[in-house]
Parts: structure tokens; sequence; C-alpha cells
């Protein structure tokens, strides 16, 4: 029985945390050099980036050798790049490690920042964060969480040992605890489950509610009100689909305070606007460790500003976090 090809390592490091982007050339094709690839493969790069790359030798190859642009194609063969990082505005809020062992890192992020690169959060993102400061260059997200959510997130240390823990979240053997900040409903009978069926096409920024087989489970209580404010509200999802609870709250009447898409699409705030967090909480992550056995449970430590002090929330004053 033949092999899979072991894909070779990466001979250009990381830049701010970030890994140089693969690509590997197809079996076929019409191409004669690896510029003529390149140059359909990125064309959205603008005129003369893919060229200008080829020409200063910034496209590598397994030996670590700039690659010519009229370099013949060579099928299955491995190219490495580094990509502009695109200008971002720095999250003023510092990612907490809650735990730290051999194989993994549970960090406690702030909202604003993404868990890993994606569009044009790149650099200012949890991970990069985290391999830049506890020089830990192949550290990976065994799981995601909002860019607009705060809490806990799991990171594992050994490449070899991620897909064990991406396997607890994929079969539903992590016990996830949120906590969320909306309007008090008086007429709304809790606790609560709620099951429906969650579609999130690709492009558009909403998840929707449609009819069919439930595919999403969310169990909603409510943990305590203060008068004339909102209510604080104990949030535990037995599935994972996108935006699950967000959808789910706005669904029961009670949707999430500074929610940008639910139930209205407003859009995001302007780059550098951190007032009005998400007011969505990872708060708690339970589960047995596949590698070692250990029983985990990890609290976050933060606090919700629309719950701490609603009035200064809601003037849009610096969240405290």
């Amino acid at each position: 029985m033949r092999r899979p090809r072991r894909t070779p390592p990466s001979p250009l490091p990381q830049r701010r945390g970030v890994d140089p982007v693969r690509v590997r050339l197809p079996a076929r094709g019409p191409w004669a050099t690896v510029g003529g690839y390149l140059a359909e493969r990125l064309s959205g790069a603008g005129d003369g980036v893919v060229e200008g790359m080829l020409g200063e030798g910034l496209v590598v190859g397994a030996d670590g050798m700039p690659v010519p642009g009229d370099a013949a194609f060579v099928p299955g063969m491995y190219l490495w790049f580094h990509r502009e990082l695109p200008e971002e505005v720095p999250v003023p809020f510092p990612v907490e490690v809650v735990h730290r062992d051999d194989h993994i890192v549970v960090a406690d992020k702030p909202h604003f920042l993404a868990t890993a690169p994606r569009g044009g959060h790149v650099a200012e993102t949890a991970l990069a964060r985290l391999r830049r400061e506890l020089g830990l260059p192949a550290l990976s997200p065994a799981h995601r969480l909002d860019r607009l959510t705060a809490g806990l997130v799991l990171f594992t240390v050994r490449p070899a040992e991620r897909g064990a823990y991406q396997a607890l979240f994929r079969d539903r053997r992590v016990r996830k605890v949120y906590e969320g900040v909306a309007p008090r409903a008086p007429s709304l009978t809790l606790p609560v489950t709620v099951r429906s069926r969650i579609v999130k096409e690709r492009g558009v920024l909403a998840a929707r509610e449609v009819t069919g087989e439930p595919n999403a489970v969310s169990r909603v209580e409510l943990v305590d009100r203060r008068p004339g404010g909102p209510a604080r509200y104990r949030l535990v999802p037995e599935t994972g689909q996108t935006h699950q609870l967000r959808v789910h709250m706005s669904a029961l009447g009670v949707p999430l305070l500074g929610d940008p898409l639910y139930p209205v699409v407003t859009g995001p705030a302007p780059a550098g606007d951190f007032r009005r967090p998400l007011q969505l909480l990872a708060r708690e992550l339970e589960f047995t460790d596949p590698v070692t056995g250990a029983e985990h449970r990890f609290v976050s430590a933060r606090t919700l500003g629309a719950w701490d002090s609603y009035e200064e929330w809601a003037a849009g004053l610096p969240p405290r976090q």
C-alpha cells in the first residue's frame, strides 16, 4: 500500500507569530512555469505583486532557495512565501493565560481579538500573540471563539496532538458554559432548552433559523436581574453551530447586548472602536485530557461590562478588560 506523501517542513520562519503561506502545485494543468501558475492562483494580489515577489526571491522551495518565475512547473512541488500583513489596529487588551503545560495552553481572550488569522485579522490575533509571547511557534487552536466573544480558548502545543484535542470538540466531549447579558423578558419562562435548525451561508454575515431537523441545541437559564437594567444569563450549548447562542437568544426575544448581527445586521464598528463589546463570555471549559487523562475545569476571570456597570456600557465608555 502506497503511503501518502508527507508535507515537508516550512523552510521559512514565522513573522510576528504568523506562518508563511504554503502552496502546492497541482498534479496537472496548462502552466509551463511556476510564475505562470502563481500569477493565476494569486490574481487578486494586484498587478505586478507576484512578479515582484518572484523577482526579489521571496518565493522559496522546500530547500529554502528562491524559486525564479521562469522555473519549470513541477506537479506536486511545494512553495512558501510570506504574505504582506494588513494594517491592523491593535486590540488594547491582554490575552491572559489561565493554564499552560507541555500539551495545552488555555487562554482567556478579550473581546475584539480573533482566535486565529482570518481575513483582515492576522498578527492581531490570540494565536499570533501567544506564539510570540510564550515562544511557542507550533501553538495551534483546538477550536475557535468568535472575534467579538471573550473568554476561554484551548490551544495545543504539539502538532502531533492537535487532532486528539480537536476531536474533543467534534465529538462534543467538552462541557462549555457561556455567560450573556441581555434585556429582561418577564414573559419568558426560564430555564428553557432551544432546539432549531441553523444555517450559515458563505458570504452572508448572519446565520438564520430554517425549518427542518434541529442541528442546534442550547439551554438558557436566568442567573440574575437588576431593576431597571439588563439580566444575566447562563448559556449552555449542546451543539456548536456558528453564532448558535446569539441566534437562539435573539429568537427568544432577548438578543445579547452589543450584538451587531442579531436581530438586525447593523455592520461592524469602525476600526479602533472598542466600545460596547458583544456581551457574551465563554465562562467555563471542562473536559478529560485525551493525552494525559487529567480532568480539567477552567473558569474565565473576565466580567461583562454591561452587567458590571450598565450605565457606563450604554454610554459607550471604554470597557474595563
